[in-house]
């Protein structure tokens, strides 16, 4: 049976420097989103777009999302599958294409997972979990453009411990 769940948080735009939007140029592209019991998060536009570099743009939450999104069910699956990750990094990166009247899209997004396994003999089941992880994953699923992965993989370091 098919569960819906709803998502709300609040936006609030802090720009206004006086004069509104009176001109393009004449105000501030800051926001706040923010939800029940949770920390604020300071965004703006990309500053190709006139934001502020230092806060958080929606280009970025939206590959964050889709990283997130993949890390959760990935970590998921390896624990249900008895494949123990004892740390996970990733360097995502998205392509996205302005057209000429302003508009655009993202074409492309690369996860790049580098997954440390406590045992090498799981690579090749832990990197196909990565196919079953896209499936899963509720942003990449939502999305019309190809999610696609580069996982690379580390061993843990075994520890011994001396014997008396």
């Amino acid at each position: 049976m098919a569960r819906t769940h709803r998502y709300r948080i609040a936006l609030r735009w802090t720009g206004n420097t006086g004069t509104g939007t009176a001109s393009y140029r004449g105000y501030s592209r800051d926001h706040e989103l923010t939800a029940a019991g949770k920390s604020v998060i300071a965004g703006s536009s990309d500053p190709t777009f006139l934001g502020d570099p230092a806060r958080w743009n929606p280009e970025e939450l939206l590959l964050a999302s889709v990283a997130a999104c993949h890390e959760l069910w990935y970590l998921g699956l390896c624990a249900a599958t008895g494949i123990m990750v004892t740390a996970y990094e990733d360097n995502p990166e998205a392509t996205m294409v302005e057209e000429a009247d302003g508009g655009g899209r993202f074409t492309a997004i690369l996860l790049r997972p580098h997954v440390t396994l406590a045992n090498p003999a799981d690579q090749p089941q832990a990197a196909a979990l990565h196919g079953e992880a896209n499936a899963k994953c509720f942003i990449a699923n939502s999305l019309n453009l190809p999610v696609g992965h580069a996982p690379t993989f580390a061993v843990a370091a075994q520890t011994s411990q001396a014997t008396e």
